[in-house]
Order: structure tokens, then C-alpha cells, then sequence
């Protein structure tokens, strides 16, 4: 028995109530980030949305959701994982059921930025909570399998969930959804994650750190996700994307010159491992968002497939994602991560150049079914050794910080490369909009998504020592202290 495991039975904790209430909560996370997609039409005609404010029932969560992250995961790391997640399942749980009774578009707006403030509380202290509680070997392995799976299989199922609740439920079922998942996860936590001292408590909190990164990380993905109405060159975005970025310059001045604790240590990025995977990160949530966009789009507006038949069309792409994570679990004790990054990475991009032959007269069958298996098996296998890798000789009391971070990436990733992708996708197809029109814009966004996985594998291969270790040989993470195992 290992000294790890020692102390987390001398303290309560129970690993697998901990994995447990980990994979609910980001299954519950990845989930909504897509489950509202396919009902949009239906939102819009209940609520009385016009087409702009539509799109602010997306936007308003993954504005508040990618803003926050970096501050939930250093509140994680100060006053306690436990706590910080327990906190952030109650908000996210009232804020979709206050969601699911809306009577006017300001209600369902308003609670879906109440749910990204609680995903940014709780996604990181969860994954902190599970890389502390499996530091090394083959039970991080198969833990961060598990958690990729839930991961990717949200995002997937999201889609088919939120067409068959519409369809056959009504659309307020697609923020009902998420109340008994919070609950469930709750009860886990509450019940299988043992009360600790945080593992960060010295010195006074940088308020101004903080505000100047959420301030600069909301203002960036604000201006470019309106690019839809205004420009890249117009003088509001480009005013818009200015003070975004002096905000964040203004940021890493006081990180480095700050007498408090700062929000994020900048010699975080010293360590190749968080440099790395967080590069990595950064494009493939860009590309996953991008491709689950176009692909939706392109059954519904140019094959005319009904919202719950798309639905149940995904359910081969989340099949896919829980296959190559499984397969990422057996590889992982043989293979180095970064070796399951690039090869995971690439069959993606494969699949994504594949969906990008996509016709106008296609098919599920011929344009749709086998693109979805190639690119969701490499996805699962790229998801767990990232996340793996972004704590690699992080210190334990900064854990919570580069899981926020890592979160960050992703979902920052995928609201800049949505926006920018989209707008490519738009100028390609004019303002003829016929089907033929409509389909070469999304090839061109589903080709473009390639791409971008394609750079993250170069970022892989140039930025990751070749030297990472798969599960057998030595932890490269330093072994949780006492104080982090509590707190687990």
C-alpha cells in the first residue's frame, strides 16, 4: 500500500466516490456546453428571442464559464477543493432550474451566465481534486481515462440530448436536465471527498490580478464572438480586441511585480509539460467546437434532418470517443503521453479533412457516419493525456491553478475559434444562402478545423519533452503531502 493511499484512508477519503463525483461533474459540464444547440430554434419562438439575442443564450455561458476559470481554479487552491466544488454544483444546479422556468430572454440569458460562473468554480477544483487523489501510475491512468470519457461523451451526447428533449420534451428540458446530474454529484461529493485544510492559504488574494484577467479574457472572447455583426476591421472590434489585450498585459505586470499571491504563477509556464499542453489544449478545443457547429448545422440546413434525428446522428461520434479512451487507457502503460497526443491528434485531423468533403446531396451514411468514427476515436485518445500532462511537475499547492488553467484554454479555445471559424465559414458562403452555398462554407470550417489539430500535434512534438513517461516508470509529479491528501 502506498503512502498515498494510506493517508487517504486515514482521512475518509474514498478515491473511487471521488472519481465518481469527478465524472459526473464533468460529463454534467462537457454536456452543457452543447445540449442547447439543436433546441435554439425552439428557445427563440418561446421566448421571444430576436436573431442576434439568440445568440447570447451561448455566449453568455461560455463568456462567464472561459472568464472565470483561472479565478476558480486559484479559489480552489485557497480555500479548498471540497468546498470551492460543492459551491460551484449548488450554483450550477439552481441556476438551470431558475433557466428551465424562464418567461423572457433576459431570465434564460441571465441563468446561463449563473451556470458558467458555477462550471468555472467546479471544473477545476474537480480536476485538481483528481489529480491529487491519483498522483501516479496506473490509477491516474485509468482515473484520467475515465474522466476523458465523460468528458468528450457530454460534449457528444449534448447534442443528441438536447434534440430528443426538444423534440419530445420541450425545450426548457434542456436546463431541467442538469438538476438531478448536480444533485447526484453533490451527494458524491459530499459523501466520498474527505474535508481538508486548501492546500494554498499563505499570503493576501491579488484582487487586482484577478479582475484584470477576467476583465481582458471576457472582453477578448466578447469582441471576437461579435464578429458575426461587426468586422474584424471595423472599429469596434478592433477597439473591442485593444482594451482586451491591454488588460491582459496590464494583468501579467502585476503577476510579476505584485507583493500579494499572485492569481497565476508566470514561472507556470517555465515547466514545457503545462507550456505544452495547454498550446495543445488551446487548438483542439477550437477545432472540437468549430467541427460540432458545422456538423450539426450541415444535417439540419442542408440535408433538412429533423433536431432529434441529428441528435441520435452524434450518438457514433460519442460511441467513438469512449472507445479511444478506453484504448487510451491500455496504450497509456506502454505509450507516453505525448506520444498519444500526436497520433491522437492527427487520426482527428483525418477525420476532420474527411468531413470536409461533405456534398450538398450527401448522406448520413456516406458524408457523415465514417468521418465521426475516425475523428472521435483519435479525440478520445488525445483527451486524458493532455490533461495528464498539464500537472507534470506542477507543484501541489498550484494544482488547482493549472487545472483552471487547462479549462481555460479549452474553453477559450473554443469560443475564439468558433467566432473566427464561423466567420470564414460565413464570408465563404456569401450571402446566397442555397444549399450548395451553405455547404461550402461549412467544408471550408470543418477543413480549417483540421488544421488547427494539425498545429497542436506540431506544438506536441516541438514543446513536450520526448522523454514523458508512460504509467510504469517513475512519477514525474511530485507526491501529494499530507495537507493536499486531505483536502482530496
Amino acid at each position: 500500500m502506498t503512502k498515498g493511499t494510506e493517508e487517504m484512508e486515514s482521512t475518509g477519503a474514498r478515491p473511487g466516490l471521488t472519481l465518481a463525483a469527478v465524472a459526473v461533474v464533468q460529463f454534467m459540464v462537457s454536456l452543457d456546453l452543447s445540449v442547447v444547440n439543436v433546441g435554439l430554434p425552439e428557445i427563440a419562438a418561446g421566448l421571444g428571442f430576436s436573431a442576434a439575442g439568440l445568440t447570447w443564450v451561448i455566449h453568455a455561458y461560455a463568456l462567464t464559464f472561459g472568464g472565470l476559470l483561472l479565478l476558480g481554479g486559484k479559489a480552489a487552491d485557497r480555500y479548498g477543493r471540497k468546498r470551492v466544488l460543492l459551491f460551484g454544483l449548488g450554483l450550477f444546479g439552481v441556476a438551470s432550474l431558475v433557466g428551465g422556468f424562464a418567461q423572457e430572454p433576459g431570465h434564460l440569458v441571465a441563468a446561463r451566465a449563473a451556470q458558467g460562473i458555477g462550471a468555472a468554480a467546479l471544473a477545476p477544483a474537480a480536476l485538481a481534486l483528481l489529480t491529487a487523489t491519483f498522483p501516479t501510475g496506473k490509477p491516474r491512468v485509468r482515473a484520467f481515462g475515465v474522466w476523458s470519457a465523460m468528458n468528450a461523451a457530454g460534449g457528444a451526447l449534448g447534442v443528441l440530448a438536447g434534440g430528443l428533449l426538444t423534440e419530445y420534451a420541450g425545450w426548457r428540458w434542456v436546463m431541467f436536465v442538469n438538476v438531478p446530474m448536480a444533485a447526484v454529484a453533490l451527494a458524491l461529493a459530499w459523501r466520498g471527498i474527505a474535508d481538508g485544510r486548501p492546500a494554498s492559504r499563505t499570503g493576501r488574494p491579488d484582487v487586482v490580478g484577478a479582475v484584470l484577467a477576467t476583465a481582458g479574457l471576457i472582453l477578448l472572447v466578447f469582441g471576437v464572438v461579435r464578429t458575426d455583426q461587426y468586422a474584424w476591421t471595423s472599429p469596434v472590434t478592433l477597439t473591442t480586441l485593444a482594451v482586451a489585450l491591454a488588460l491582459l498585459a496590464a494583468f501579467l505586470y502585476v503577476e510579476r511585480t505584485t507583493s500579494r499571491e499572485p492569481l497565476i504563477r508566470l514561472g507556470l509556464f517555465a515547466n514545457r509539460s503545462v507550456a505544452g499542453a495547454n498550446g495543445y489544449n488551446l487548438l483542439v478545443g477550437a477545432a472540437m467546437a468549430s467541427a460540432f457547429y458545422f456538423t450539426s448545422l450541415y444535417l439540419q440546413r442542408v440535408l433538412g434532418t429533423g433536431a432529434a434525428k441529428t441528435g441520435v446522428m452524434f450518438l457514433p461520434f460519442a460511441l467513438g470517443v469512449v472507445a479511444g479512451s478506453v484504448l487510451a487507457i491500455k496504450l497509456g502503460y506502454r505509450l507516453a503521453p505525448r506520444t498519444l497526443m500526436v497520433s491522437g491528434g492527427l487520426l482527428t485531423a483525418a477525420g476532420f479533412a474527411w468531413f470536409g468533403m461533405i456534398s450538398p446531396d450527401g448522406a448520413f451514411l456516406t458524408d457523415v457516419l465514417g468521418p465521426s468514427i475516425v475523428a472521435s476515436v483519435g479525440f478520445g485518445l488525445c483527451l486524458g493525456p493532455v490533461v495528464s500532462t498539464a500537472t507534470v511537475g506542477v507543484a501541489p499547492h498550484e494544482t488547482g491553478t493549472a487545472s483552471g488553467l487547462l479549462n481555460s484554454s479549452r474553453q477559450i479555445g473554443a469560443s475564439l475559434g468558433l467566432a473566427a471559424l464561423g466567420t470564414a465559414a460565413e464570408h465563404r458562403t456569401g450571402h446566397t444562402v442555397t444549399p450548395q452555398a451553405l455547404n461550402d462554407g461549412y467544408a471550408l470550417g470543418l477543413n480549417l478545423s483540421a488544421t488547427l489539430l494539425v498545429a497542436a500535434v506540431v506544438i506536441a512534438l516541438v514543446v513536450l519533452r520526448r522523454a514523458d513517461a508512460p504509467a510504469e516508470a517513475p512519477a514525474s509529479t511530485p507526491a501529494p503531502s499530507r495537507t493536499e491528501t486531505a483536502s482530496s
